[in-house]
């Protein structure tokens, strides 16, 4: 039964990564595809960011958008996180908080609904 439920959480959790990481594409696409695999190519030249580790390194991926966008960075976490609720259908409807913006937790939180649903 365990391992019924272990690979269960592991579909789901490979399921949230690509919902997240087609978030990711789409809002970096809103830039234009061009800019898109720029910023993925900058991710892996200056912070050793691949695309596929997006979403188990989201404080890195926040933190590299940061450095490469500035304030900017907080508009695509916006997007992306307005597109991965779209995609999962779940979650808080909040894109922020009072003191600011909170992306990684925001997809850390989403993730977890997305675990804890029933099947």
């Amino acid at each position: 039964m365990k391992t019924v439920q272990r690979n269960y959480t592991t579909i789901i959790h490979e399921e949230f990564e690509n919902l997240f990481l087609e978030a990711v594409d789409e809002s970096l696409s809103s830039l234009g595809d061009s800019a898109k695999q720029a910023i993925y190519y900058h991710l892996e030249e200056s912070f050793r960011l691949k695309r596929q580790e997006i979403p188990d390194r989201i404080d890195e991926f926040a933190t590299a958008m940061e450095r490469i966008f500035g304030y900017g960075a907080k508009l695509l976490q916006i997007q992306i996180m307005k597109r991965l609720h779209e995609k999962v259908g779940h979650g808080s409807a909040l894109y922020h908080k009072k003191d600011g913006l909170f992306f990684a937790e925001y997809v850390r939180a989403t993730s977890m609904f997305n675990h804890v649903k029933a099947p």
